[in-house]
């Protein structure tokens, strides 16, 4: 088995938590018994199984973020958790977009939007270093 990103650690240990609890379910509602298919739905909301596509692997982990996120898990709902505090994430995410800016330059978004506005094909391809090639030209 392939190993798993921090956050997908923390996704299954959080579905192998709702089921060891009792508030696992099956997609139609009924609670989750068997042990196997609590593994397997841990790992399908984690984006790593093995009987899914690379694609499909990435909407499941995707989706399942945003559902901690919004603080919508069995477990958060439970144990009386809510949603991330959403102004502590933007002030990090500031904070680390101030430090880049200092560092490197601007950053690849902002390098994407100039390229965007002065219409430079293959833009949403390139990395930083290719978007400050291309607009140097």
């Amino acid at each position: 088995m392939a190993k798993l990103s921090s956050e997908q650690k923390k996704t299954v240990g959080r579905v192998m938590h709702e089921f060891k609890h009792g508030e696992l379910r099956k997609g139609r509602g009924g609670k989750v018994k068997n042990p196997r298919q609590a593994i397997a739905i841990a790992l399908s909301e984690a984006g790593t199984s093995n009987r899914q596509s690379r694609g499909e692997n990435r909407r499941r982990l995707r989706k399942t973020k945003a559902k901690e996120r919004r603080g919508q898990t069995a477990q958060q709902r439970k144990e009386g958790r809510r949603a991330m505090d959403r102004t502590a994430t933007r002030r990090k995410s500031t904070r680390k977009a101030a430090s880049s800016r200092r560092s490197n330059g601007p950053t690849r978004a902002e390098l994407y939007k100039q390229a965007q506005r002065r219409k430079i094909p293959g833009r949403s391809r390139m990395n930083k270093a290719q978007l400050q090639r291309a607009l140097r030209r």
